[in-house]
């Protein structure tokens, strides 16, 4: 029906074959397929996996309606792009994206990142490491930033992997924390083993079936541990950064509630000081007419009065 609806709306769609990706998009969007499509066969491979070979259908929706009809009633308002791994389809916004939707180049390789890894793995593989591992391998270091800012309510409300899972189904807020904490998830895992990355881990998971058995035999943590040890150092990596936006917030809140006093306080004390010099100036004033005063009548009565019919010398 989608289909159907887009190619009575557009003309004829365009399809561009690179390797082993197959790009369809309106003549609108040609430019940026043909972009994407080199990018995509330029980079076709992901941290720690061998690299994929099944082939992937990529459609660009011309616009936001037809973008709407493609993905379904099921999809969240607000994704700029979705992947359907076991069909191995990928469904993106063109050149009428909202600049929300991000760098369209990111966006792709975000998405292929997530079938290149159930094609290893198969679709036992938890949320959070799924759209954290994507993140990772799409090098979306700007979750970093979404952490910094909001690590008092992300992990406020995310202490366990099990709620990470939940978090991309709660709303957008909550779905920003949860991909920059599961971004975050990926990159403890990847640092653990400094000279190969993810390679053993993804080699065992594949072997086992079980992400927890793998974690084990790569690094020597269960999943339990290491979900101890990413809350950690999640915590002390973002924690003094959210004390301070918090102090700073506290600041703000008390500057807001003190300020006004403050200011109606000065003004108070400029205006006692204001009446307090002009009531110096006005004895001052007194004193030195009192003085004055006092000077001539002194002098006054030093000099005698004239005698009656003298005249005044020229």
């Amino acid at each position: 029906m989608a289909a159907t609806r887009l190619t009575a709306a557009q003309e004829r769609p365009q399809r561009q074959v690179l390797g082993r990706v197959t790009m369809v998009a309106y003549r609108s969007d040609s430019v940026l397929a043909s972009s994407l499509l080199v990018r995509a066969a330029a980079n076709d491979s992901f941290p720690g996996l061998p690299r994929p070979r099944d082939s992937v259908l990529v459609v660009i929706a011309p616009d936001g309606a037809a973008f709407r009809d493609a993905i379904g009633n099921g999809a969240p308002e607000w994704g700029a792009a979705f992947a359907w791994p076991a069909e191995r389809r990928i469904v993106m916004q063109g050149r009428s994206a909202p600049s929300s939707a991000g760098d369209p180049i990111r966006v792709l390789r975000h998405e292929l990142a997530h079938l290149a890894l159930h094609e290893h793995l198969g679709g036992a593989v938890p949320r959070w490491f799924d759209e954290g591992y994507a993140s990772f391998a799409a090098q979306e270091w700007d979750r970093e930033q979404v952490l910094a800012a909001n690590i008092g309510l992300a992990l406020g409300g995310f202490r366990t992997f099990a709620a990470l899972d939940s978090g991309f189904l709660g709303g957008s807020r909550r779905a920003e924390a949860a991909y920059a904490l599961s971004y975050r998830a990926v990159a403890e895992l990847a640092q653990l083993d400094s000279e190969r990355g993810l390679t053993l881990l993804f080699k065992y998971w594949r072997e086992s079936r079980s992400l927890d058995a793998a974690l084990r035999r790569g690094y020597g943590l269960t999943l339990s541990r290491f979900e101890d040890l990413w809350r950690s150092r999640t915590r002390s990596r973002y924690g003094g950064l959210a004390l301070f936006a918090d102090v700073s917030l506290g600041a703000l809140v008390l500057l807001l509630m003190v300020g006004p006093l403050y200011v109606a306080r000065r003004r108070r004390d400029r205006e006692r000081m204001a009446r307090m010099r002009a009531a110096e100036a006005e004895q001052d004033r007194r004193e030195r007419e009192q003085a004055i005063q006092a000077l001539l009548d002194s002098v006054n009565g030093s000099v005698p009065p004239p005698s009656e019919g003298s005249a005044p010398s020229s």
